[in-house]
This record gives structure tokens, sequence and C-alpha cells, in this order.
């Protein structure tokens, strides 16, 4: 497949805002050696500790990665694992607009490995009040002039509460709105750019399809409904599909051992944001998305994919 080139000065001018649920992405490994005289689980002697950042943040970091610059606007605790977050990204070169709160739990999604396995992931988190996100849309109005895009990383974690008042704004502002969406209520997208779902995510959204033409004819119908330019269907190794005022365009998975699925979305819409950033049409920033997604699923836990594997 050819791609549209960009260059890697191009890249480097582009900026990206980010917007969304963050999370610290906790990884505990170890030796499996014995099942528990307890309970019939095995147990996990943890030999080493990892840090990465997550949602949002994994999505900041996969823009940064890939040569573009990247801008952060989320909502955290005022906790260890907010300050241990902010460290990392901090680290990356994304500039950080945390707003923290006492109120708030910051998430952690702790996973542990055994035998290069995930066995279990333990969560915790808590939802933040309106009034606490409501603070953010002063940042978010100061920021959107010096950003050449803006990408909502809805995780359903209660950070996008407003963000049918920021799309507006972007809109306003002319800018490129994309979004990874979560729910079932796309109203609250409406007027966005194009919006990414997976199979399961959209089948939330317009239920089930029978064939090719009926996916057409529902997903043309959302677009029309909530004045959606284009949705992006991730359909993992069928590749992906771009709906949009020209009719549809799909394009091949890249061939790869699939290793870890984990932040492949992240990394797909990072991609598709950095890209239109620069100045690349969605159809032509859809196939290094892409391949993009395939590369990093070839990697362990949230990974990120930089410009020289990309064009590789």
């Amino acid at each position: 497949m050819t791609f549209m080139k960009i260059s890697q000065e191009q890249l480097a001018k582009s900026r990206v805002l980010v917007v969304g649920d963050v999370m610290l992405d906790r990884y505990w490994f170890g030796a499996v050696e014995r099942i528990s005289p307890e309970a019939p689980v095995p147990v996990v002697r943890v030999t080493r500790e990892e840090e990465r950042n997550g949602g949002a943040a994994n999505v900041a970091y996969n823009v940064i990665t890939l040569g573009a610059q990247a801008s952060l606007l989320t909502v955290v605790g005022e906790d260890e694992a907010s300050h241990k977050l902010e460290a990392l990204v901090a680290g990356t070169g994304i500039q950080t607009h945390f707003g923290r709160h006492a109120d708030l739990k910051t998430t952690v999604k702790l996973r542990v490995i055994g035998r290069q396995q995930q066995l279990l992931r333990l969560d915790f988190e808590n939802t933040p009040t309106t009034e606490l996100l409501a603070s953010q849309t002063a940042t978010f109005i100061d920021l959107l002039p010096s950003h050449h895009a803006v990408l909502f990383s809805d995780y359903g974690k209660g950070g996008l509460a407003h963000v049918s008042d920021m799309i507006e704004r972007a809109r306003a502002a002319g800018k490129p709105i994309l979004i990874d969406p979560k729910g079932s209520d796309y109203a609250r997208y409406q007027n966005a750019t194009v919006i990414t779902p997976n199979r399961a995510e959209l089948q939330q959204v317009i239920g089930p399809w029978q064939d090719e033409a009926d996916l057409q004819a529902r997903v043309h119908a959302l677009r029309q409904r909530h004045h959606i330019e284009a949705i992006l269907l991730t359909r993992s190794e069928e590749g992906m599909t771009l709906f949009d005022e020209q009719g549809q365009l799909s394009v091949n998975a890249q061939a790869r051992e699939v290793f870890d699925v984990t932040g492949a979305g992240d990394t797909v819409i990072a991609t598709l944001a950095a890209m239109v950033a620069a100045g690349l049409s969605l159809r032509a920033a859809m196939p290094l998305a892409n391949r993009a997604g395939g590369i990093v699923v070839g990697k362990f836990g949230t990974a990120t994919v930089s410009y020289l594997e990309l064009l590789a």
C-alpha cells in the first residue's frame, strides 16, 4: 500500500489538544509456579513493577512519539497516583494541564502478569463532579487557538461531561474534532469531524447489522442525525472502514502477529489526529492510522509507534 508522505518537519509543527480521562497503568510481573492452597488461583511471585501512561495520557504520548506536539487537559485526584502520572507525562514532553480535586480518586488500572499473560486486572476509580469539570472549560478556551486539532478521549470516567460545549467551541474555531467514544449516546458528540468506534462500540449505538449494505445505511443515518462528518470503524482483523460524505473507504489489517490489543485504539486515533493536524485529509490519514494500529498490537501493554516505524 502506498502512503501519503508527511515529513517529520510537518509533523513537528502540528499541535494536538488531547482532552479526556487519564489513568495510571500499573503492571506487576511475576513468576507463576504453584496454585494457592487457599483457593484455586495461581500464586504470582511479583518480581518487577512498571507504570505507564494510560487513557488520554497514552493517547497524548502516542501523538508525541510520532513526532507531533501534544497538550493534555484532564482532571485528577490529589493523590499519589496523580503525582506519579503527572511525572510520567511530563517526562514525555507533553504539555500538561491537570485540574486537581481532593474528592476525586485518580483512575488506576493494575494488571497482574504471569507467564506472559494477564491474569487479573484491578480498577481503582470514582466519578468527578460536573462542577469540577466545568472549571476546565476556561483552560480549554485558552488552549484552543494554539492547536491544529482537538482529540477527545472518552473512557466513560466522567471527565468529558461537558464535551458538547467543548465541541461547539472547537467547531466555531474551525478545528478538526476527533473523538474516541464511549457509551450509546452519540448525540453528545454532535458536530464532530470524526468518531472512531470499534465494532462492539458501534453495535451498542446502531444495533447488529445484517451485511455491509445494512451497516452503511445505519452508519450514514447516524452521521446525518448527529451532523458528524465521518465515522471510522475499527474492525480488528478486518482492518478499518471510513464512512463519510463520499461514501465509504476500507483498508485491510496489517498482517502481523497479535501480541496485545491493549491501547491499540489510542494509537489509531492519535495517529489520525497527528496526521490531520499536519494537514492530511481523513482519507489520506486513515491508512497510516491503520498501519500504526497494526504495529502496536505486536507490542506488550499500552505502547506507542514512532515516525520511523510507521514509514519503515
